[in-house]
């Protein structure tokens, strides 16, 4: 057990460091007998461990009543000042508390502060009934690093992505969902693994000097421990529980903020975050603006900017801005999760020990939405925006189509798919995430780069593989047999044309002619709705696919919207009206990427990783700042990358040099374009009528009048009439974008 050391009572004090001294001086005699008199108390009794300020009328002993000190104090300015934060009036001052090696700024209230030991606070600091606040010589304060004669051993580990924490990251104070990215998914890179612990350990000087700290403005009341924790300006901490070793990141521009019964062990809170009402925080790393409420756990996890968690549990995950859990009844283990997600109740999403050691894991793209009462046998992988229909999934799922619908498995075991579903059934949905989510962010300073348009590289990459598989199974379909057809066919309006398909797809001389013929089939027949069954997507049963013709239709017009809406504001950035044959050549003059990421919520070209990984090896970039000043100059070029990338997919899309692409191309792009725009502007409309036409929707409601009150009037909503003039608009530079180019050609 451990062993309780007596010391001398009056023991030497040791000299506070050097430059807190500067403008302080010791206690007049006089001073000295008011402390007394107030029933102060000094483990020096000549009372010169205590120093104030030396400037006259800054320093008023009657303002400190009943208080022990021991160690060296300096006091900051102390005059008869009354410090209000809320309803809680305090006049400046220490009563009633213990000090031990602490320094304090200008104005500081201290009330009740039965220990603190080893601390630092600024200016206007208000500590009210704290049983126990110190800070260790060796605290880190949450973050990853080591001090001088520490054994690797020591080293605060973050478990994300993985039970096994085979995939563990080190935090620091400057991480961002980016940084765990890059750390937890590049495994196999031994040297960039290790140059990434060298950058989180610059700046370290690894001396056992360390002290904790307030910053000016913070209010801390109520609470019961406080252990090597370092606390922002402007922070507000009430009725916490136990915060050890952690930073509290503050400032007044976003001020964070702990509530009753809360429990911070072992991690970094970010700008502007609150966590409230008995939630817990366990090797943690919480971005900026999050809110972590109502008994939350998240443990060994990094939580994204603008997330907000409530009565669930979160563990070894790794999760990207704007992530939505607020149900008791849901977990989430063991996952990435790519931000804009939603999970709802009963939603039971971890590691079930497929094999001998919890190392099963999921990945899910940008816009995961899993329905009530899902679950997951992992290792299971989604594409971005995916919406999963509650059920039980009993065996390994892999997603690739972006935007679709997965709902359980039928009589033969397949789960059930239709590509697009978004945009042919939900298309409100993608335009209110384009705007909600922009609305939503609410930091002062934006470190992350997040990517809110659901329409970005990453997207329509896994639209660009799903049209190909689509091509592909639809070749296996023009293969069937009779038999095969009629059971897979649910309407085909047009059998003449089927049948002159498989004709074709039969004769062909090898799989690249019946890839062109199935290619072909889609864009002739639209309207047949038939179902083949992929594969790749579900482990042992696979997954039909249903609307396999509206789901290609709608990948490539929205294909196209994405490359005319990037090459347009490349246009704009370049204060050009439209797209001539110059701006062509300069756009096909920028570097082109195919291949891209969503690292923490920004979406990038895989080769500027590249880039930024060979840059840490070669110790070109040697710290985070360095890495950070890398992903905003990537942002930048950012609109440029995708117009490259934008002529490169339409190219892909009508097989020819866009050097070819004659009027009628032009054409029929913006036609299709124009059809998708108008389409997200009518089907916003009609989704918010429904809240006032359908009968089942009116019910509750006893008369028109009630229903308004509560819903407010369609012709009142912000989004929709926003909507409408930013429609316009973007149809009116459709129109304008190609219109050099069709006199040219």
């Amino acid at each position: 057990m451990p062993k309780v050391t007596p010391i001398t009572q009056f023991s030497i004090s040791p000299q506070p460091p050097h430059e807190l001294l500067q403008g302080k001086r010791h206690l007049t005699a006089k001073e000295v007998y008011v402390l007394i008199q107030n029933r102060n108390i000094s483990s020096d009794p000549d009372w010169q461990n205590i120093y104030v300020s030396d400037t006259p009328g800054e320093f008023c002993a009657d303002q400190i009543v009943q208080s022990e000190f021991s160690g060296w104090v300096v006091l900051g300015v102390i005059r008869p000042v009354t410090l209000k934060f809320h309803d809680l009036e305090l006049k400046s001052g220490i009563y009633r508390s213990v000090l031990r090696n602490v320094s304090t700024g200008d104005d500081c209230v201290l009330h009740n502060v039965s220990y603190l030991n080893n601390y630092r606070l600024g200016d206007r600091v208000m500590l009210f009934n704290i049983q126990e606040m110190s800070c260790t010589n060796h605290s880190k304060f949450g973050e990853g690093i080591l001090k001088d004669g520490e054994p690797e051993a020591n080293r605060l580990w973050i478990g994300v992505g993985n039970e096994n924490e085979e995939r563990g990251i080190l935090p620091f104070t400057s991480m961002i969902p980016a940084d765990a990215y890059i750390w937890s998914r590049y495994r196999e890179d031994s040297k960039l693994m290790e140059r990434l612990i060298e950058l989180t350990e610059s700046g370290n000087d690894g001396q056992t000097n360390t002290y904790g700290i307030v910053e000016d403005d913070a209010v801390i009341k109520n609470c019961t421990l406080l252990k090597d924790a370092k606390i922002g300006k402007c922070a507000y901490v009430k009725g916490a529980f136990k915060l050890k070793n952690i930073t509290m990141l503050s400032s007044e521009d976003e001020p964070s903020q702990i509530g009753e019964g809360v429990e911070l062990v072992n991690g970094i809170m970010g700008y502007g975050s609150h966590v409230f009402y008995q939630a817990v925080a366990v090797r943690f790393v919480i971005g900026r603006n999050c809110h972590l409420k109502y008994g939350g756990r998240l443990l060994n996890s990094v939580l994204g900017d603008n997330s907000t968690v409530s009565c669930c549990e979160l563990l070894n995950n790794l999760i990207f801005p704007f992530h939505e859990q607020h149900h008791n009844s849901s977990f989430l283990i063991a996952a990435t999760v790519m931000g804009q997600s939603n999970i709802a109740s009963a939603a039971t999403i971890g590691s079930n020990h497929n094999s001998r050691s919890p190392d099963g894991e999921m990945i899910a793209g940008r816009g995961f939405w899993p329905g009530l009462c899902s679950d997951f046998k992992y290792d299971s992988k989604f594409a971005s925006f995916v919406l999963v229909s509650k059920g039980s999934y009993q065996n390994e799922l892999n997603i690739s189509y972006p935007f679709s619908l997965v709902a359980p498995s039928g009589e033969d075991g397949a789960v059930h798919i239709i590509p697009g579903y978004w945009f042919i059934y939900n298309m409100f949905a993608i335009v209110r995430n384009k705007y909600k989510f922009k609305k939503r962010d609410r930091r002062a300073v934006k470190v992350q780069h997040i990517e809110t348009d659901p329409l970005a590289p990453d997207s329509i990459q896994e639209v660009m593989l799903s049209l190909d598989r689509l091509i592909e199974l639809t070749s296996r379909y023009l293969k069937m047999n009779d038999a095969g057809i009629n059971e897979s066919t649910e309407y085909n309006p047009s059998p003449e044309i089927l049948e002159r398909f498989r004709k074709r797809t039969a004769s062909s001389q090898n799989e690249s002619e019946c890839l062109k013929a199935a290619k072909d089939y889609l864009h002739q027949n639209k309207l047949t709705k038939f179902s083949v069954i992929d594969d790749r997507c579900q482990k042992k049963y696979g997954a039909r696919i249903y609307k396999i013709a509206q789901g290609y239709t709608e990948y490539r017009r929205i294909v196209k919207y994405f490359a005319v809406d990037s090459i347009m504001a490349w246009v704009r950035m370049n204060g050009r009206e439209t797209l001539t044959t110059e701006g062509i050549d300069e756009i096909c003059r920028i570097p082109l990427y195919t291949q891209w990421s969503n690292v923490g919520g920004q979406v990038m070209p895989d080769g500027q990783l590249e880039v930024l990984f060979n840059g840490i090896k070669d110790r070109k970039i040697n710290d985070w700042n360095q890495v950070h000043a890398f992903y905003d100059g990537v942002q930048e070029r950012y609109s440029d990358y995708k117009a490259r990338y934008s002529i490169h997919l339409l190219e892909k899309l009508y097989d020819r040099s866009i050097s070819d692409f004659t009027p009628d191309i032009f054409d029929d792009m913006a036609n299709d374009v124009l059809d998708v725009s108008n389409h997200m502007l009518s089907s916003s409309f009609s989704s918010r009528e429904k809240d006032y036409t359908d009968f089942f929707r009116t019910v509750t409601f006893r008369n028109k009048e009630e229903m308004e009150a509560v819903l407010g009037k369609i012709e009142d909503s912000s989004f929709l009439q926003e909507l409408k003039v930013t429609t316009a608009e973007f149809n009116g530079n459709v129109e304008k974008l190609f219109s050099t180019l069709r006199k040219d050609r």
